[in-house]
């Protein structure tokens, strides 16, 4: 594998990390690339999710500040469809509503009315 190659045991660890998050919760690409062994590697997660299986729930990823993809296949319109379809509040600028609620972090156990504060 030459420098400009990406790892693909980092592609596997991100879908596989992306199809444990449960329906209605949401990560960030940085939360996931961290999680998958490089901080500094949300592009590539991008990457991995615009080119990836695309039977893997990557509606439930978003941007730092919980905005949508333009890069989802039907772009944002569709991202906020499947990201709503799941009880995910969006906003008027594209954007996960209560995104802190929202946010899931594997081993972390839920609150069980934490999403209903928001």
């Amino acid at each position: 594998m030459d420098d400009d190659s990406p790892d693909p045991s980092f592609a596997v660890r991100v879908e596989a990390l992306v199809r444990q998050i449960p329906h209605g919760r949401v990560m960030t690409y940085g939360q996931i690339a961290g999680l998958c062994g490089n901080a500094r590697a949300a592009r590539i997660v991008g990457g991995v999710a615009h080119f990836g299986d695309p039977d893997v729930p990557w509606q439930r990823v978003v941007n730092k500040s919980g905005g949508l993809a333009a890069g989802y296949p039907g772009g944002r319109p569709a991202h906020r469809q499947h990201l709503e379809s799941e009880g995910v509040e969006i906003d008027g600028e594209d954007r996960v509503m209560g995104m802190q609620a929202r946010l899931w972090q594997p081993g972390v156990p839920d609150e069980p009315d934490a999403l209903s504060l928001f």
